[in-house]
């Protein structure tokens, strides 16, 4: 693919986390189009519309659950995705506008995988962590002996902590 000078100054611009993944979505849209040589335009069309998607998720509450490695085993988060859907118990505060961009395990004891994704789901805009239910329990399920470090993991990211999903 053929890129025009002004073309590749305004690839430039955009942030480096993501330069690559967009010139290969403007290679991909200008191939569609029939063409072999990427425009200072086509940059600029690509940069509008990531910018709209911007918008909106800007819009948008982001929220995450955690929940415990070892039930993950032998529960599919199913209660978890339909209180959220129905928009009930602990997910009872959201509006339409709310998304799960992230349902993710612990890691496993002591918590060893969540101070790094939440990291991760920062970087996504996040705006709350659910700490499932089964994490919470003690019926049924054994509670989490590491819960309130996780919470406290959390809780200095600057994320909001949410106790419980759908009990």
């Amino acid at each position: 693919m053929d890129w025009k000078p002004e073309a590749a100054k305004e690839l430039e611009k955009i942030p480096d986390s993501v330069r690559k993944m967009a010139k290969m979505g403007i290679e991909t849209s200008v191939e569609k189009k029939g063409r072999s040589t990427v425009t200072a335009e086509d940059v600029k069309e690509a940069v509008e519309r990531v910018g709209a998607l911007m918008e909106k998720d800007e819009k948008t509450t982001k929220i995450a659950v955690v929940r415990c490695d070892i039930v993950s085993e032998t529960c599919p988060g199913v209660a978890c995705f339909k209180a959220f859907n129905k928009r009930k118990v602990c997910f009872g505060e959201y509006g339409k506008n709310t998304e799960i961009i992230g349902f993710f395990t612990c890691g496993g004891c002591p918590g060893r995988r969540v101070f790094r994704l939440v990291d991760s789901l920062q970087k996504h805009g996040i705006d709350a962590i659910h700490l499932s239910s089964c994490m919470l329990m003690d019926t049924g399920y054994p509670r989490c002996p590491h819960i309130d470090e996780i919470k406290q993991m959390i809780l200095k990211k600057g994320v909001k902590v949410v106790e419980g999903t759908h009990h």
